[in-house]
Parts: C-alpha cells; sequence; structure tokens
C-alpha cells in the first residue's frame, strides 16, 4: 500500500451505511475504541502490516490454518480487535444467559409432557416434523436438569446500533477454540493496550468447562471422569476437541475407545478399563450410538443412550438438542421467553416471516429480489439467497425451491451488520461482523465467555461472515476488567500454553456441522481401512 508519510492508517478509513463500531458517521471515534485508534493511529501502514504478518505467521506456528486449494494457510486472525463497551455487555451477557434459560426450559418441555405444544404456544406440527426432533430420547432425565451444557448464540447488530440474535447452537456448538487462540496470540502482539484498556479474560473458560461438567455426573459419583468424544484427526474441528480436552485436564478418546457393559460406559487404558461418567461429545447424534442411530456408524459406541438413559453416562450437550436450533423454532422464542420465563427478551430476534404460512409465504414470494431467504437446517451460509444480490436464475430456482418445500425455509429483511474497521490489501476499511458469545450452563449458572468468537466478512460488501465463504476471525475485546496502569510487561493471558495440543489444521470454518458429515465418513473409512471394528 503506497502512503503518504503524513497518513496514518486511519486517513482513509471511512464508515460505510452500516452501523461503525468504531465511529460515528461524522468520524468520531467511539469511546471504546479510542485506545485502539490511538495505538494504530502511532503506527505507520508498514508498521501494521507487519504485525499482521507475524499474527499470521504465530498461526501457522500453532497450526491454526485452513487448507485452500492443497495449499495450508494460516487462518485469518485481523490485526484489529473488536472492543466490546461495558455498558453494552450488561445487556449481551444477560440477554444470552436469558436465551439459553429459555432454550433449556423448552428442550426439558419437548421431551416431556409438552405444556408449549398443549398450550398453543409452538405447534404440533413443527415440533413432529423436525429432523432434529428424536423420540427415542424422550423421558431421558438429565442429572442435575441441564441439556444445553455449553450454547453458541450468535448475534449481529444491525443499521441502528441494536444488538439481535441471529440463530442459537446448542447441539454441538463449535469455534471456541479461536477464541482461546486469538486472545493468546493478541495479547502477545499488544501487551500494553490489554493491561490499560481492562479487557476481560477468557481463558479460564476450559476451567468453568470442566466444572459444569463434574456438575452434570451421575448422582453416585464425586470424582467423575470426564472424556471429550471426537470423531478422530480427519474431524473439521479436531484441533478444537484436542486443544478443550487439554486445557480441562481430561481425555481426548474416539468412538473405538468407548464400550458399554451393564448399561455403564468404560474407556480402554493400558490399565484396563475405566468408567466414564460424562460424555463431552464432539459427535453428531446419528452418529453416536449405532444400536438407536445409525447402524454403520464407529464414531460413537453401541450402548450408549441406554447408559443415559439408566441415568449412569451423561452426554453433553444432550441428544436431540437440534430441535431447538430449527430456524423456525428460533421465531417462536421471544414467545417461548415470556411463556417459560415471564419475561421480555432482553435480545430481540430478527424479523422473519415463517413461510409455511399462506399470507407470510405470498408476501415474500412476491418480495424475493428484497429479503434473505435461508434453510431452517442450514449452517456456515450454505444455502442462503441474499435477494438483492441474486440473479434472476438463483430468484428462480430459491421459488421453485420455497413452493415445493415452505417448511424448510424462513425469510428475513436484509439486515445491514454492524462493520469494524479490518486491515485489507487496500489498508484499513469497514467489513461486516457478528458475534458468537458462548455460554456455559452448570443448572445453578449461566456464564457467559467475555468477548466470543467475531466472524469478519473479508471481501468488501459481503454480509455472510462464514469462513466457509472467505470470512476470517477477530479477537473480542470486553472493557470492564481490571485496569494495570503504566504497566508494559504482557498480561497473564499470553503467558499460557497450549502445549500438547495436537496442531492439525483446521478446516476453512468454525462453524456447527458444515462438512462435518463428509469428514465423519472419511473417518469412517479410515478405521474400515485399519480393520478397526465397531466396540
Amino acid at each position: 500500500m503506497s502512503q503518504d508519510t503524513s497518513e496514518t492508517p486511519w486517513t482513509r478509513y471511512a464508515p460505510v451505511q452500516a452501523w461503525d463500531e468504531a465511529m460515528d458517521v461524522k468520524g468520531k471515534v467511539r469511546e471504546p475504541y479510542a485506545r485502539v485508534y490511538a495505538e494504530i493511529d502511532r503506527m505507520s501502514g508498514d508498521d501494521l502490516f507487519a504485525r499482521a504478518e507475524s499474527l499470521a505467521n504465530t498461526y501457522l506456528a500453532q497450526g491454526v490454518t485452513f487448507d485452500h486449494a492443497g495449499e495450508e494457510r494460516p487462518f485469518p486472525l485481523d490485526i484489529v480487535p473488536r472492543v466490546v463497551g461495558a455498558d453494552e455487555w450488561d445487556i449481551i451477557s444477560p440477554g444470552v444467559a436469558q436465551r439459553v434459560k429459555t432454550l433449556e426450559a423448552f428442550l426439558a418441555d419437548v421431551y416431556g409432557s409438552q405444556h408449549c405444544v398443549n398450550d398453543g404456544i409452538v405447534p404440533r406440527r413443527l415440533i413432529a416434523s423436525s429432523q432434529y426432533f428424536y423420540r427415542s430420547v424422550a423421558g431421558i432425565e438429565p442429572t442435575n436438569g441441564v441439556r444445553v451444557h455449553i450454547a453458541g448464540i450468535d448475534l449481529v447488530r444491525d443499521q441502528h446500533g441494536i444488538w439481535r440474535v441471529l440463530e442459537d447452537n446448542v447441539r454441538v456448538p463449535s469455534g471456541v477454540s479461536y477464541v482461546l487462540s486469538n486472545r493468546r496470540a493478541m495479547s502477545q502482539m499488544f501487551p500494553e493496550l490489554f493491561g490499560a484498556m481492562g479487557v476481560r479474560p477468557v481463558l479460564e473458560y476450559s476451567q468453568r468447562l470442566r466444572s459444569s461438567l463434574a456438575k452434570a455426573a451421575p448422582e453416585d459419583v464425586d470424582d467423575p471422569t470426564i472424556v471429550v468424544l471426537t470423531p478422530g484427526v480427519y474431524n473439521s474441528a479436531y484441533y478444537e476437541h484436542s486443544l478443550l480436552a487439554r486445557t480441562m485436564g481430561v481425555e481426548l478418546v474416539e468412538g473405538r475407545d468407548l464400550e458399554c457393559h451393564n448399561g455403564r460406559v468404560y474407556m480402554r487404558t493400558t490399565a484396563g478399563r475405566r468408567r466414564v461418567d460424562v460424555i463431552y461429545r464432539r459427535v453428531d447424534d446419528d452418529y453416536l450410538d449405532p444400536v438407536v442411530f445409525r447402524s454403520d456408524s464407529s464414531l460413537g459406541a453401541p450402548g450408549l443412550i441406554n447408559a443415559a438413559r439408566l441415568g449412569n453416562v451423561t452426554i453433553a450437550n444432550a441428544v436431540g438438542n437440534g430441535v431447538a436450533d430449527d430456524k423456525l423454532i428460533y421465531t417462536y422464542m421471544p414467545d417461548l421467553t415470556r411463556y417459560y420465563l415471564g419475561e421480555d427478551p432482553i435480545l430481540p430476534n430478527v424479523d422473519t416471516w415463517r413461510l409455511e404460512e399462506p399470507d407470510a409465504l405470498a408476501e415474500v414470494l412476491d418480495r424475493l429480489d428484497e429479503l434473505v431467504v435461508k434453510p431452517v437446517d442450514g449452517a456456515g451460509g450454505k444455502g442462503v439467497l441474499i435477494g438483492p444480490k441474486a440473479s434472476k436464475e438463483e430468484l428462480s430456482q430459491a421459488r421453485s425451491q420455497i413452493l415445493e418445500d415452505p417448511r424448510g425455509w424462513i425469510a428475513q429483511p436484509v439486515v445491514q451488520l454492524s462493520t469494524v474497521p479490518t486491515l485489507t490489501e487496500e489498508g484499513l476499511e469497514p467489513r461486516h461482523v457478528d458475534l458468537r458469545p458462548f455460554a456455559i450452563n452448570d443448572g445453578s449458572d449461566v456464564w457467559v465467555l467475555p468477548g466470543g468468537l467475531t466472524r469478519v466478512a473479508l471481501a468488501k460488501g459481503q454480509l455472510i461472515v462464514n469462513s466457509s465463504q472467505g470470512g476470517g476471525s477477530k479477537d473480542t475485546w470486553v472493557l470492564g476488567g481490571v485496569r494495570h496502569r503504566g504497566s508494559m510487561s504482557p498480561p497473564p493471558e499470553s503467558r499460557v500454553e497450549f502445549s500438547g495440543v495436537t496442531a492439525v489444521p483446521q478446516a476453512a470454518h468454525p462453524d456447527d456441522y458444515v462438512g462435518q458429515q463428509q469428514a465423519q465418513q472419511q473417518q469412517q473409512q479410515q478405521l474400515a481401512d485399519e480393520g478397526s471394528t465397531p466396540c
């Protein structure tokens, strides 16, 4: 980037029509970004690019990479953090916790007495037609009443600066490894800013997670054995599985390491069998137990569901949670919050049309070129149609798909996601972002990780932030922690080591379930080639 010596990286920065989180429309820096702005303002463009290159090299060394056209590249972590003020977090954190409590109540109800159906809050046909509702797990009561041990709630900020929930992830929410890795890398890059700004720490996540899982153990267990169940090294999120097992101090196992006897689950070790009490599973429902689900799966273990039903093992997150991720259920969340909690939602939804309703279907088809259309079971930005940017052929195809299966789609207005300064080849430019805060539920409290995964659309004007669509990530700095004035020493988080974590390249995205089935099939084929058999 050619740059006049009088210029700084901010000189040509110009917010667009969306809400810019660093500057207002007049170019005034918003208060949470004041110190970040000042720090970057002291740099030249070359200095900023040099730091960005150093950051990318750090990720290569850690193995936080993805495969692009056969080339291993560092996962895009932008050098400019996303800063969230303490007052904003005081809305987000209780809003996410409230959302998790509602989802928890809904799942307990839908797999129990279904009062929400009988009272007319949610149509029975919606539950019955959801591909993620499993009658085979109805009646399983978790030890401490928790089904959503870990949640990832995707948020966006609209053109008015209002935080809104975009979707819920309570099956196997992924991406927290990026949060932890991003923080460690960025705290080394800007050590002085962390202390001066009072950025809240995130690296306590693993111990919070372990504590929550321990509280979910069967009632007769005082010192539970916890394991992380992975599909194996071919899975797109294996790095995350390895990192979490290592930082929690628990075993990372595959299905072939587990066996079930007399309603209990055991892990094979060099010292013999050892009882397993809690399984933090990173395997999809359909692959967990070949007795109940897919008979050809070797990614889980026969008998897991029976052991869970008997109360001898806890599976986190609970099997069947996917019914709450259905984007049609999403449209009922405001009503469900009032129904279960007696409260108005703190974080509103994005306005949404249910296309199974005739009036809504007619309106959406009439305005298809103005709206965003999404499959109800989609993830990773796959299958999303942005009407104003779609071709005539794409609009025609979408119309046919919607008419064929109205229940399979929802529609929303185009939300101009907020923008955050992002380093591009041309310098700092505004790019659209979302935010996935992670919440841990231990049965008595919902703790929200202060920050979360900020995903950024690196292409100019792109609204789909998923890295499978070319996006990257940012470290999310939540203010309001302890400030250390005048200290230039690295913050404690920069000194946390992830030693022992297998440096396996990540897939190109941390999104739930995208490409997961293919990865699992690859793992199964590998097992077959090795002559392995299900336990």
